[in-house]
C-alpha cells in the first residue's frame, strides 16, 4: 500500500518527474512487476478504474450544468497509464518487454522466445501476465471519455515491437466485433478500428460538403467547424497508435490497408484535402508514410499523391492560385513558426522513396519524373530552412535533418547511366516535350557547381561544428548531427560518383558545365573569406568519441580527395596555417586512431555499442587509407603533417621522438605504433593481428611505406631502430596465425617482411652490423634462442655469426622462422564448385560477370557483385509474357546463386593475391637475406644449409598436388634466386688457391682427394659439398618435377625454372682455371688413368638423373625450344646447349633429331631472316629476335661441337639455309671514327654495326665449329660452307678488305680466315652439290682465288705494320672495359695471323706434289724485312695490293715479331701467375687496378675480400689470355718458319732464272682464277705476270744475302729458347729446332 501511495503521488505531482527518478534507481519493468505481482493490488487497480468512472461523471454532469469541473478531482488511473505509455514507449534495445501485457489465446508461430512463455507451445502463462493482460483488456471496457486519450497512449506504449504490435492489432480487431455490447452503442467499442475508420470516414464526408472552391482564397483560413479540439486530440492520439502498430507489423500495414469497407489510406487523403489543422494534417502524413513501408502500398500512393496533388506538380491553366502543402508553408506554417506538416511531408517523401521509387511518376498529366518533388524539397524547404522563424529552436533542425535524409536516399540510390545525359523527350497532349531527369542526377548536377545547395551545405558543415566546438547543449542537438550526418554523406556520394558522372556527361552531348566536388571544397568560403571547407569537415574528427559516425563520414571525405597530387599540397597548407587549427586536426585524427574497438566486436552486448564501435573502427581504416594514399604523392603531403614529419624543411632531416621529447606531439605515427606493440611483450603477440587484423594490416602498410619512401626513410628506420625495437619484437612473433582473417594475416606478414627486408638492406650498406646480425640470428637460427628480451640484451657480439647456433644437435634444432614462415602459407586453395544454371546461359553470364570485373584499391581485379546484381534483375525484369512472370521466383534464386558463386570467386581471387603478396615478401626477405647482408655473418657451410633447406621446403609446397597454380610463378621466382645463390656457394667453397711449391700455384678443389684429406666422419657434409651430393640430387629432382607439373601452360613459370636447372648444372661445372703451363707436363697416360674428380662425377650422376625423367623431359624443353616466349625459348635453348655439352650418351641429341626439333630449329633460321633485317634499320624495333636468334645459334655450335651433331646439322642443311638468309649481305656503312676503337661510350640499343656483327659472327663460327668437328665429312662440309660464303662474297670481300680495327671488326676477321683457311683449298670445288658448266666453275675459281689473295693481303695489314705497332703498344693506363679490350683485340691479331698461316701452310701441302713442283705463295724478296726494320720507323709500309704477290720478307718480319712477342707474353704470363700466388701481398693500387678492369666502378664500396675475388678473377683471366697468345705465337713461328724453309728450298735449290716459266707453272695454275679476269684490266694482269715471272739470278743471290742477314744468331737462340721453354710441352717436339737447322743449310750452300 505504501509503495503504491508513493507512485500515486509522485505521478500526481510530477508526473514526467517520476519517470526519470524511477528510470535513475530502478529498472521501471522490475518496479512493474513487484507491483502487479501481489494479488491485493487488483483490488486497488478496480478502486482507481472506479474513481476514475466516478470522476467522468461528475465531469459530464457539469459540463450539462454548464459549471467548471472541481479542481480536486484525482487522475490517477489517467497517469497510470500515462506512465506505462512511457516507459514502453521506446524500446532501444528490441527487448520487447511490453509482451508482458500480452496473453494470446494461441502461441504465435516462431521460434523467437519473447515475454515469459511464448514460444512454447501449450504452456500455460503465468500468473503475472495473465493479470497483466487481463489489465490492459479491462480498462478499454465502457471506457469513459477523460481517460479515452491516456488509454490510446498506453496501447502505443505497449504496442512498441513486432509481436506487440500484432497483439494490438488483434485487440483493436476484436474490439470491433459487432457481437461486443457497448454502453455508448451498438457499432462496438470507441477503441477499435472499425470506431476509428468509421469516424474518419464520417469527419471526410462532413468536411468535403464544407469544402469551399479551388478559386476561394480565403477557404485556408477559415475555421474547423468539424472538428472539436477534444476530437483532434483523439484523432491524433488513435493516428499515432495506427502508426506505431503498422510500422512494426507489416501484417496489420498491409490487413488495414486491403479492407474494403475501411480503406484508411483513400480517407487519410481525402482528409488532407480538407481544411483540417497543420498538426492534424501531419499525424495524417505520418501515418501515410507508416503505410508507405511496404512497397506494395508506396508503389500505388506515388500514384495517389500525385492525383491528390497534396504538392501541386500540375498547374491548371483556368487557376488562379497555387494550392497544396507550398502554399501551407509559405503562408500558414511560416506565420505560425511551426512546421509539423513539412516535416510530416518530408518523412512521407523519404519513407516512399526508400520503399517504391516510379520513373513515370505524373506520366499523361506532366513530364514524368520526380523533378517537382525534389525542387520543392530543395528550392522551399532546404534552401530557405535557415531564413525562416521558429518558434521552437530545436524545429529548425529536424527540417534540415528530415529534407537532408531525402537527398541522402535519392542519390544513395543514383547510379549514374548514359541515358541520364541524353534528352528523353514524351508525347504529353500532342506535345513534345523533355521529360525530367532523374533526381539523382538533379542533384549531382547541384553538388558539382558553386549552387547555392551546395553552399549552404558547405555552411551548414561549418555551423555545426562550431556548435560541437561549444561542447554545451542546446535545443535540437542531436537532429543537428544527424543534419551535418547527412550533409557529409552527400558530399561522399558525390565524391565517389563524380568520375563516372563527369566521364558519361564528357561522352554525351549534354550542355552543362560540373566541377569536381574536391575542387569546389578548396573554394573560398564566404563568411570566413578563407577557404577552410575541408578544415572544417575534417574538424570533426575532434569529436570522434562523442560522434562517430561524424568523424566517420569525414575521414571518408578526406580519404576520397586525397587521391589528388595538387590538392595534398593545398590540404597541407591549410591544415598548417593556423597553430591552433593544426595542433587540434592533429588531435583529432590521433584520437580516432586510439580508440579501443576491436573488429569482431563480440565482447559488446547491446546493439547500439556494436554499431558505434563498427563505425569507429572503419573511421580508422579510412584514415589509415587517408596516409597510405598521401604517401604515394610527392611531398608536402597530408601524411607527412599527420606523421610528424618536418614540412619547411627537407623531409629526410626530420629527427622523429617519442611524444612530449623536444615539444614532439603526439602523431599519427605514436598511435600506428600503439597500436601494433600492444601485445609483443607477451607470448601471443600483437593483439591487433589478432582483434583487428584488418586495421593492423593497414598500420604495417603505412610502416612499410615510410620506410620504403627515400625522403621518410631514413628518420622512421632510425626512429624504429633505436627508440622502438620495432621489427625486432614484431619479427620475434611471426608467422602470425588467424585462420578466421586469412587474408589480413597474409598481408600483414607480407608488409612486416618487406620492412624487415629494407632494414636488412640498410643496415647492411650502413655497416650497421650488430642489427643486421640480430635479424638474421632470430630470422635464420635453428636453435632456441631466448625470446621476447628487451631491445639491448638482444644485441650479440658483432664477431660472433649464425653458425654459432648452426649446430648439429638435433636434439635442441627447432624450425628456422624464414621457414616457419613458409610454413604458415597454405599453398592449397577450395575453389568455389562451377555453376549449374537451369534459365541463364552460363557462356553468357561469364561474358557478364568479366564485364562487371573491376580492380578495387588493393589492385585485385573482382567482380562488382552489386553493378551484377542490377544488371540481372534488370534481364529478368526486361522479361515478357505470363510464362516469365510465373518463373519469375525461380530467376531471383537462381540470380542468388550466381551472386554467391561471384562472392565465392572474389573472396579466391583476394586470397590468391593475398598469398601471392606474402610469398612475394618472403622471397624478397629471403633474396635481400643471400644477396644484400654481409657474406662473413654467414659462412659458406651454414649457407649452403639454409638454401638446402628453404628450397626442399619450397618444392614440397608447390609439388603439393593441391597447391593452387596461380602461386607457381612467385615459387618459380623463388627458386631461381635460391638456386643460383646455391650454385655460388658452392662454387665459392669448391675454389680455393692451394700453394704447391715455390714457384707456382693452382686451385684445388677443396673435396679432392689429390689434394685434400677426406672430411671428419661427423660432417654431414660429405660428397661434393658442404650439403652433400645426395642433397643436390634431391633438389635437381625437384626441379624436373616441377617442370614437369607445369604441362603445356605456365611458359613463363618453366622460364625461372629453366634459369634455376641451368644454375645448378652449373655447379658440376669445372671452374675457369688459370693455364700455368705445367698441366702439359702430364703424360696422356697419367691424364687417362687420373681418377675421376668431382665434378665429372657429379656431372655423370646428373647427367643420368636427367635422362632418368625420359622423353617427358626432353618434349617440355624442345618444345619450349622451338616456340613460345622470347625469354623462355633463350633459356629452354641454353638449358638444351648445356645437357648437350655433358650428355656422353647423346640421348638429348638423338631425340632431337628423331623427333624433327633439330630440323625446325634449322628451318626457322629462313624465317627469322627477314626479322633480323628490320633490326638494322637505324631505329630498330625490339630486340627480341636478336638474343632469340644469338641463342639459337649457341645451341647448334653447341650441337656442331659434337661429331654426330655436326652431320645431322648438315643433313638438316644449315649452312644451306644460312647461305639462303639475305641478311648476312645487309653490312652497314662503317663508322669511320671506328678506327683504333676510339669509340663512342655503347648504348643500350647497340649501333646498326654492332647489331649486324651480333646476327654475323654466331654464323661464322657456326661454320666454323662444323670443319672443325665433321672430320669424317670434311669436304663436304667444306663445299657447304664454301657455297656459304661464295653466296655472301660481296660481304665476305668487305669484311677482308676493311680497314677498321675495332674489336668487332678483327673478330669477324678471326672467324672468317679461319673458315676460308679450312673451306676455300683445292678440290673443294668437286664436292659442291649444285651441277655446274664450264662457265660457272670458272666463275666460283675466280670467288676463291679472290678469297685467297685477300687473306695474302692480310699479313701486310696485321704482319706488323706501323699503324698496328702503334695501336698494340698504346698507353697501358686505361681503365675498365678498355683493358678488356685491348686483350681482345691483341688475341683476335694474333688469331688472323695464325689462320691465315695456316692457309699458306694448307695451301702449299695440298698443291705441290714434290718439292721440285712447289707452290710459291711469296715472292723472293725481303724488302719488308729491311723497310720494316730500318731507321723510319715512323713511316707507313706501303699496302701491297691484293693481287700482288707478298714478298717472303714478311715471313720472316712475322717470324722476328713473333718470337719478340712470345718472350713479352711468357714474361706477362709468369708476373701474373706470381701475382696470383701472392695476391694479399700486393700493392692497393695494384689490386684496385685490377678490380676496375673488372667493375669500373663502385670499387671503392666493396669489402677486402671482395677485391681479392675480382683481382684473382681478373689474374685468371689476364694469365690464360697469355696462355692463348702464347699457343698462337708458336703455331705463327713454327708455320713461318716451315713456309720460309719451303721457299728457300724452292728459290735456292730448284728454281731456274732463266726458265722461270717452268718452274713458277704449279704458281701460275693456283692464280688460274686472275688470269681470267685479264679482260677486265689489262694493267692487273700486268701487275700480276710481273710478280710472277720477274725471278732473275739477282733475286736469288739478294734473297740469299738478305736472309743470311735476317735470319741471324740472335732469331735462332730465340727461337730454339722457345722451344725450350714451351714447344717441348705445347707443340711437335723439336720442330723448330730441325726447321732452324734445315733453313741455316740452305743458306750455307753456294748457288753458282
Amino acid at each position: 500500500t505504501l509503495l503504491y501511495c508513493l507512485c500515486v503521488g509522485s505521478i500526481m505531482m510530477f508526473p514526467f518527474s517520476f519517470l526519470i527518478l524511477i528510470t535513475c534507481i530502478f529498472s521501471l519493468s522490475f518496479l512493474f512487476f513487484c507491483i502487479f505481482s501481489f494479488c491485493f493490488l487488483v483490488n486497488l487497480v478496480k478502486q482507481l478504474r472506479n474513481r476514475a468512472d466516478e470522476d467522468a461523471r461528475i465531469i459530464h454532469m457539469s459540463m450539462q450544468m454548464g459549471n467548471e469541473p472541481p479542481i480536486s478531482l484525482r487522475r490517477d488511473l489517467e497517469h497510470l497509464m500515462l506512465l506505462i505509455g512511457e516507459l514502453y514507449k521506446k524500446n532501444p534495445f528490441n527487448l520487447e518487454l511490453a509482451l508482458e501485457y500480452w496473453c494470446p489465446s494461441e502461441p504465435l508461430q516462431t521460434s523467437t522466445i519473447m515475454g515469459s512463455y511464448l514460444g512454447v507451445a501449450h504452456q500455460r502463462p503465468p500468473q503475472r501476465q495473465v493479470v497483466l493482460s487481463k489489465f490492459v483488456r479491462q480498462m478499454g471496457d465502457l471506457l469513459p471519455p477523460t481517460i479515452y486519450i491516456p488509454y490510446l497512449k498506453m496501447l502505443q506504449g505497449l504496442a512498441n515491437g513486432p509481436q506487440c504490435a500484432h497483439y494490438c492489432f488483434s485487440l483493436l480487431k476484436v474490439n470491433g466485433s459487432s457481437h461486443v455490447e457497448n454502453i455508448q452503442g451498438t457499432g462496438g467499442s470507441p477503441v477499435s478500428w472499425e470506431h476509428f475508420f468509421h469516424s474518419l470516414m464520417l469527419y471526410h464526408e462532413h468536411l468535403r460538403k464544407d469544402l469551399p472552391s479551388a478559386d476561394s482564397v480565403q477557404y485556408r483560413h477559415l475555421p474547423s467547424r468539424g472538428i472539436t479540439q477534444k476530437e483532434q486530440d483523439g484523432l491524433i492520439a488513435f493516428l499515432q497508435l495506427t502508426s506505431t502498430i503498422i510500422t512494426w507489423s507489416e501484417n496489420a500495414r498491409l490487413a488495414l490497408c486491403e479492407h474494403p469497407q475501411w480503406t484508411p489510406v483513400v480517407v487519410i487523403l481525402g482528409l488532407l484535402q480538407c481544411s483540417i489543422p497543420p498538426v492534424l494534417k501531419a499525424e495524417l502524413l505520418k501515418t501515410l508514410a507508416a503505410f508507405g513501408k511496404s512497397p506494395e502500398i508506396a508503389a500505388s500512393l506515388w500514384q495517389s499523391l500525385e492525383y491528390t496533388q497534396i504538392l501541386q506538380t500540375v498547374r491548371v491553366p483556368s487557376q488562379r492560385q497555387a494550392i497544396g502543402i507550398e502554399v501551407e508553408l509559405n503562408e500558414i506554417e511560416s506565420r505560425c513558426e511551426e512546421y509539423p506538416l513539412t516535416r510530416a511531408f518530408c518523412q512521407l517523401i523519404s519513407t516512399l522513396v526508400e520503399s517504391s521509387f516510379p520513373s513515370n511518376l505524373g506520366a499523361g498529366l506532366r513530364p514524368p519524373g520526380f523533378d517537382p518533388y525534389l525542387q520543392f524539397l530543395r528550392d522551399s524547404v532546404f534552401l530557405r530552412f535557415r531564413t525562416r522563424a521558429y518558434r521552437r529552436a530545436a524545429e529548425k533542425w529536424e527540417v534540415a535533418e528530415l529534407v537532408l535524409e531525402v537527398f541522402y536516399k535519392l542519390l544513395r540510390d543514383y547510379e549514374p547511366q548514359l541515358e541520364d545525359f541524353v534528352d528523353q523527350f514524351v508525347e504529353l497532349q500532342g506535345e513534345e516535350i523533355i521529360a525530367y531527369k532523374p533526381p539523382g542526377f538533379s542533384l549531382m548536377y547541384h553538388l558539382l557547381n558553386e549552387s547555392p545547395m551546395l553552399e549552404l551545405a558547405l555552411s551548414l558543415l561549418e555551423e555545426g561544428v562550431k556548435q560541437l566546438d561549444t561542447y554545451a547543449p542546446f535545443p535540437g542537438k542531436k537532429h543537428l548531427e544527424k543534419a551535418v550526418q547527412h550533409c557529409l554523406a552527400l558530399l561522399n556520394l558525390t565524391l565517389q560518383k563524380e568520375n563516372l558522372f563527369m566521364d558519361l556527361l564528357r561522352e554525351s552531348q549534354l550542355a552543362l558545365i560540373v566541377s569536381p566536388l574536391e575542387q569546389l571544397l578548396q573554394g573560398i568560403n564566404p563568411r570566413t573569406k578563407k577557404a577552410d571547407n575541408v578544415v572544417n569537415i575534417a574538424r570533426y574528427l575532434y569529436h570522434g568519441n562523442t560522434n562517430p559516425e561524424l568523424a566517420f563520414e569525414s575521414a571518408k571525405i578526406l580519404c576520397c580527395i586525397s587521391c589528388n597530387s595538387n590538392i595534398q599540397i593545398k590540404l597541407v597548407g591549410d591544415f598548417t596555417h593556423d597553430q591552433s587549427v593544426s595542433q587540434k586536426l592533429m588531435a583529432g585524427f590521433v584520437e580516432c586512431l586510439d580508440s579501443e574497438d576491436t573488429e569482431e566486436f563480440v565482447r559488446l552486448e547491446e546493439e547500439l555499442e556494436k554499431k558505434l564501435a563498427g563505425i569507429r573502427h572503419e573511421t580508422r581504416i579510412h584514415i589509415l587509407n587517408l596516409l597510405i594514399t598521401s604517401l604515394e604523392r610527392n611531398p608536402p603531403n597530408l601524411a607527412l603533417y599527420l606523421l610528424g614529419f618536418e614540412l619547411k624543411k627537407p623531409v629526410s632531416t626530420t629527427n622523429l621522438q617519442d611524444p612530449g621529447v623536444l615539444g614532439c606531439p603526439r602523431t599519427c605515427l605514436h598511435a600506428i605504433l600503439n597500436i601494433l606493440e600492444k601485445g609483443t611483450e607477451g607470448r601471443t603477440g600483437p593483439v591487433a593481428v589478432r582483434e583487428s587484423p584488418q586495421l593492423a594490416e593497414l598500420c604495417y602498410q603505412v610502416i612499410y611505406q615510410l620506410c620504403a619512401c627515400s625522403d621518410t626513410s631514413g628518420p622512421t628506420m632510425r626512429y624504429l631502430r633505436t627508440s622502438q625495437d620495432f621489427l625486432f619484437s614484431q619479427l620475434q612473433h611471426l608467422p602470425f596465425s588467424n585462420k578466421e582473417y586469412e587474408m589480413s594475416m597474409l598481408n600483414q606478414m607480407s608488409w612486416l617482411m618487406k620492412t624487415a627486408s629494407i632494414e636488412l638492406r640498410v643496415t647492411s650498406l650502413n655497416r650497421q652490423r650488430s642489427h643486421t646480425q640480430r635479424l638474421l640470428h632470430l630470422l635464420l637460427d635453428d636453435m632456441p634462442v631466448k625470446p621476447y628480451s628487451d631491445g639491448e640484451g638482444g644485441i650479440e657480439d658483432e664477431n660472433r655469426s649464425v653458425s654459432g647456433f648452426l649446430h648439429f644437435d638435433t636434439a635442441t634444432k627447432v624450425r628456422r622462422k624464414i621457414l616457419s614462415i613458409l610454413d604458415s602459407i597454405d599453398f592449397s586453395q577450395e575453389i568455389p564448385e562451377p555453376l549449374q544454371l537451369d534459365f541463364f546461359d552460363r557462356a553468357q553470364i561469364e561474358q557478364v560477370i568479366a564485364n562487371c570485373e573491376h580492380k578495387n584499391l588493393r589492385g585485385q581485379t573482382v567482380c562488382n557483385v552489386k553493378l551484377l546484381h542490377r544488371v540481372l534483375v534488370a534481364e529478368v525484369n526486361a522479361l515478357q509474357g505470363m510464362a516469365a512472370i510465373g518463373q519469375r521466383p525461380l530467376l531471383m534464386e537462381e540470380i542468388s546463386t550466381i551472386l554467391q558463386y561471384v562472392v565465392g570467386r572474389n573472396k579466391l581471387l583476394q586470397c590468391l593475391h593475398a598469398k601471392r603478396h606474402v610469398l612475394e615478401s618472403w622471397r624478397q626477405l629471403v633474396e635481400i637475406i643471400l644477396t644484400a647482408c654481409p657474406q662473413d655473418l654467414i659462412q659458406a657451410e651454414d649457407r649452403q644449409l639454409i638454401i638446402r633447406d628453404i628450397l626442399q621446403d619450397v618444392h614440397d609446397k608447390i609439388l603439393d598436388d593441391e597447391a593452387a597454380q596461380e602461386l607457381m610463378p612467385v615459387v618459380a621466382g623463388a627458386v631461381f634466386t635460391l638456386t643460383a645463390h646455391l650454385s655460388q656457394a658452392v662454387r665459392t667453397e669448391q675454389k680455393q688457391p692451394l700453394v704447391l711449391g715455390p714457384g707456382e700455384t693452382h686451385y684445388a678443389f677443396m673435396l679432392d682427394s689429390s689434394f685434400t684429406s677426406p672430411p671428419p666422419a661427423e660432417n654431414p657434409g660429405v660428397g661434393f659439398a658442404s650439403i652433400g651430393d645426395s642433397s643436390l640430387h634431391i633438389i635437381l629432382k625437384k626441379l624436373l618435377d616441377f617442370i614437369l607439373k607445369t604441362g603445356g601452360g605456365f611458359q613463363r613459370v618453366r622460364t625461372h625454372l629453366y634459369g634455376s636447372l641451368l644454375y645448378y648444372l652449373q655447379i658440376a661445372q669445372r671452374p675457369d682455371e688459370p693455364d700455368t703451363l705445367e698441366a702439359a707436363k702430364k703424360t696422356m697416360w697419367e691424364r687417362l688413368t687420373a681418377p675421376e674428380d668431382v665434378f665429372s662425377k657429379l656431372q655423370r650422376e646428373n647427367i643420368a638423373i636427367i635422362e632418368s625423367y625420359g622423353a617427358a623431359l626432353m618434349e617440355v624443353v624442345c618444345r619450349d625450344a622451338c616456340d613460345g616466349h622470347e625469354i623462355g625459348r633463350m633459356l629452354a635453348l641454353a638449358l638444351l646447349d648445356r645437357i648437350v655439352s655433358v650428355d656422353k650418351q647423346q640421348q638429348w641429341l638423338l631425340y632431337l633429331s628423331n623427333s624433327g626439333y633439330l630440323k625446325v630449329l634449322v628451318d626457322s633460321l629462313v624465317e627469322d631472316d627477314h626479322t633480323l633485317q628490320s633490326l638494322l634499320t637505324p631505329q630498330p624495333p625490339l630486340l627480341k629476335a636478336l638474343y632469340t636468334y644469338e641463342s639459337k645459334m649457341a645451341f647448334l655450335t653447341r650441337v656442331a661441337k659434337i661429331q654426330q651433331g655436326a652431320l645431322e646439322l648438315l643433313r638438316s642443311g644449315v649452312i644451306v639455309r644460312l647461305a639462303q638468309c639475305q641478311v648476312y649481305d645487309m653490312r652497314p656503312e662503317m663508322d669511320p671514327q671506328g678506327m683504333f676503337g676510339m669509340r663512342d661510350p655503347p648504348v643500350f640499343i647497340p649501333a646498326p654495326v654492332d647489331r649486324y656483327r651480333q646476327i654475323l659472327l654466331p654464323a661464322l663460327r657456326l661454320c666454323q665449329v662444323i670443319l672443325t668437328s665433321s672430320t669424317a665429312q670434311h669436304l663436304q662440309a667444306a663445299g657447304q660452307v664454301l657455297q656459304f660464303l661464295i653466296s655472301h662474297s660481296d660481304t665476305i670481300q668487305a669484311i677482308l678488305r676493311c680497314q677498321d680495327v675495332s674489336a668487332g671488326s678483327l673478330q669477324e676477321l678471326a672467324l672468317l680466315t679461319g673458315i676460308i683457311s679450312k673451306a676455300a683449298l683445292p678440290g673443294i670445288l668437286n664436292e659442291l652439290d649444285v651441277d655446274v658448266n664450264e662457265g660457272s666453275l670458272m666463275e666460283l675459281q675466280g670467288h676463291i682465288g679472290r678469297f685467297q689473295r685477300q687473306c695474302l693481303g692480310l699479313l701486310s695489314r696485321f704482319g706488323g705494320s706501323d699503324r698496328l705497332r702503334q695501336f698494340k703498344f698504346q698507353d697501358d693506363n686505361v681503365e675498365g672495359d678498355r683493358v678488356s679490350k685491348k686483350d681482345e683485340l691483341e688475341l683476335a691479331m694474333q688469331q688472323i695471323c695464325a689462320n691465315v698461316m695456316e692457309y699458306c701452310q694448307s695451301l702449299m701441302l695440298q698443291s705441290s706434289p714434290t718439292f721440285q713442283h712447289a707452290v710459291c705463295l711469296f715472292t723472293p724478296s725481303l724488302s719488308e724485312t729491311i723497310n720494316r726494320d730500318g731507321p723510319r720507323q715512323d713511316t707507313q709500309a706501303p699496302v701491297i695490293p691484293y693481287w700482288r704477290l707478298p714478298g717472303l720478307g714478311i715471313i720472316v718480319y712475322l717470324l722476328k715479331q713473333s718470337a719478340n712477342d712470345f718472350f713479352s707474353y711468357y714474361d706477362s704470363h709468369r708476373r701474373s701467375v706470381n701475382k696470383l700466388q701472392n695476391v694479399e701481398q700486393l700493392p692497393p693500387d695494384e689490386i684496385k687496378e685490377l678490380c676496375q678492369s673488372v667493375m669500373p666502378v663502385g670499387v671503392e664500396k666493396i669489402s677486402t675480400a671482395q677485391k681479392y675475388v675480382l683481382a684473382r678473377r681478373r689474374l685468371v683471366k689476364l694469365i690464360n689470355n697469355r696462355a692463348k697468345l702464347l699457343s698462337l705465337c708458336s703455331f705463327i713461328i713454327e708455320t713461318c718458319l716451315f713456309i720460309l724453309w719451303r721457299h728457300l728450298e724452292y728459290y735456292l735449290l730448284h728454281c731456274t732464272p732463266t726458265d722461270s716459266q717452268d718452274s713458277l707453272f704449279a704458281s701460275r695454275t693456283l692464280f688460274k682464277s686472275r688470269r681470267l679476269q685479264d679482260s677486265f684490266t689489262s694493267e692487273t694482269n700486268l701487275d700480276f705476270r710481273s710478280g710472277l715471272t720477274g725471278v732473275s739470278q739477282h733475286d736469288i743471290d739478294q734473297l740469299q744475302a738478305d736472309a743470311i742477314n735476317a735470319f741471324g744468331e740472335s732469331l735462332q737462340k730465340k727461337l730454339l729458347d722457345i722451344e725450350g721453354l714451351y714447344s717441348k710441352v705445347r707443340s711437335r717436339y723439336s720442330f723448330i729446332q730441325a726447321l732452324v737447322r734445315r733453313i741455316r743449310g740452305l743458306l750455307r750452300i753456294s748457288r753458282n
